[in-house]
């Protein structure tokens, strides 16, 4: 195996700039904050080489420093591109009102989703009205097969493409998640016939989430979701929750359909 195979890079790739885009991935994993040493372990290069690069991205203000100088996190340039991201992305611009009158009619959390590998990603975000709420953020990512997000967007792939899209053994978050492939593709099959998949407590315990696909006006990758408390989402409360949500996933649908018709 190659040395750029061994770190997921490709034989084509120019290192520098692969390394420079390794920092921003590890740098951007649930806001981490590491130490040169740290980083060049997990990227397996030599500090002095990362040194030099981690100089370059804090001049260009892609990095910052703490205070004390020894750990590196994202800078503001990486937010600036980020938002320009969403703000140049059609999905995610029109999904504001949408998410506006969902958040309004639910009461609840609500975002928008998008597949990325074996993760899913948010992308927008409402909070919900109560005090009691579920931990979110744009620019989350969380395993695909245990979200309600994920599954909505798995559920319009047949078994064999659903089998190459994820990561084999599935990750178990909590005692509720599904890692067995037999059962997964079956909860898989219900959310496509109903047109609505299910997190039941599989994310995280005691929170329920219903999403719907966004389905081929998006690239097939999007998907729209509202999430609660299960003190607050029994099961005749889930069935609004989810008529709600696929109102508004078609909503979306049309708006999308018109920008894609100009």
């Amino acid at each position: 195996m190659t040395a750029a195979a061994a770190h997921g890079r490709k034989a084509d790739e120019v290192k520098s700039a692969a390394r420079v885009l390794e920092v921003l991935e590890l740098l951007g994993q649930d806001g981490a904050r590491l130490s040169l040493a740290e980083m060049a372990s997990a990227m397996s290069v030599p500090k002095s080489s990362l040194h030099a690069i981690l100089r370059t991205m804090e001049a260009r203000r892609w990095v910052d420093l703490d205070p004390s100088g020894t750990r590196y996190s994202l800078g503001l340039k990486a937010l600036l591109t980020g938002t320009a991201y969403l703000e140049g992305d059609d999905v995610a611009s029109l999904a504001g009102p949408v998410l506006d009158l969902l958040a309004e009619e639910t009461g609840e959390a609500v975002h928008l989703g998008r597949l990325d590998g074996t993760d899913v990603v948010y992308l927008a975000k409402r909070e919900s009205r109560h005090a009691l709420r579920m931990f979110s953020a744009v620019g989350r990512r969380l395993p695909a097969h245990a979200t309600a997000l994920g599954k909505a967007v798995l559920c319009q792939y047949d078994a064999a493409q659903v089998q190459r899209r994820l990561s084999w053994p599935l990750e178990r978050l909590t005692p509720d998640t599904v890692t067995d492939p037999d059962e997964l593709l079956q909860q898989l099959a219900e959310a496509r016939l109903r047109g609505w998949a299910l997190d039941d407590g599989e994310n995280s315990v005691d929170i329920r989430c219903v999403a719907v696909p966004l389905g081929p006006t998006s690239s097939g990758g999007d998907a729209l979701s509202c999430s609660a408390p299960k003190s607050r989402m029994d099961d005749a409360r889930l069935e609004e929750v989810a008529d709600a949500v696929t109102e508004a996933a078609h909503s979306l649908r049309t708006l999308l359909k018109r920008i894609g018709q100009h």
